[in-house]
């Protein structure tokens, strides 16, 4: 992953996260104005908000996202296709899906590959990319590892480390979460097929994080804080410092140097 960068590509690895519950039309708008002003890769909202971003973004070349079963991924799989296929209709370019998580916790590999595989066949058929959020933060490795596999077997066109929603219940009786971690990205990165890329989410708020994860094997993120990641990357460029994983030494907050 050596060589030159810009901040353009920068920009372009990013999902503009619109997904928190309490999220206004008016907060939605203005952050898919501005995912037009940044001309990231897409701008990532809930479903009820996809002909609303398709407006704003149509032929801006930011695409749209939506998640689906999202945040937990219990929803029956029709119900997961057909909200797939409505998203897609009304203008997503991209699905982000939840897995059901306590079917791999469970070891029920079948329904999990079936639920993936009916998602990834309707987002092929409409000519949009799936991803498929693992939420690793419930997960064993040799779990993760067998999602890897069946993302590689469907060809699937991501998979993504997390919803950035995931709270896990700490000793102290409070609810956090890790998101996207060296550990997970490398271990996603090489149980995935080459051909299905990796998507980091949860916890990516600096262009240090951003540059961490990319090195850790991740070409897409999904991140709230575009704005100071763009920027702080156009202001490296300007001066020449802007770099790739071996021309520099910068610890990320997200764990590693690199």
């Amino acid at each position: 992953m050596n060589g030159n960068i810009t901040s353009e590509m920068i920009a372009k690895m990013i999902d503009l996260s619109l997904l928190h519950p309490t999220m206004t039309d008016a907060q939605i708008r203005e952050g898919c104005e501005l995912s037009r002003k940044l001309r990231v890769a897409t701008a990532c909202v809930k479903p009820y908000s996809v002909p609303m971003a398709k407006e704003i973004l149509d032929g801006s070349g930011v695409g749209v996202c939506s998640v689906i079963g999202f945040p937990h991924g219990n929803s029956q799989t029709a119900i997961k296709v057909q909200e797939t296929e409505l998203a897609i209709r009304e203008g997503a370019t991209e699905i982000d899906m939840v897995i059901n998580v306590g079917k791999a916790i469970g070891g029920q590999w079948d329904f999990v590959t079936a639920d993936i595989k009916a998602v990834n066949d309707a987002c092929i058929s409409r000519k949009a990319l799936l991803k498929v959020i693992f939420e690793n933060d419930y997960l064993e490795d040799r779990r993760i590892i067998r999602l890897c596999e069946i993302c590689s077997s469907l060809k699937v066109a991501f998979a993504k480390t997390s919803t950035g929603y995931g709270f896990v219940k700490q000793p102290d009786a409070l609810y956090n979460y890790n998101g996207a971690t060296e550990h997970h990205l490398k271990l996603m990165r090489k149980h995935c097929s080459p051909d299905v890329q990796i998507k980091a989410a949860g916890g990516i708020r600096s262009l240090d994080d951003t540059l961490a994860v990319r090195s850790w094997g991740a070409t897409r993120i999904g991140a709230t804080a575009a704005k100071a990641i763009i920027e702080e990357a156009q202001k490296r460029e300007a001066v020449g410092t802007l770099k790739l994983p071996g021309e520099n030494i910068i610890t990320s907050k997200l764990g590693g140097t690199y």
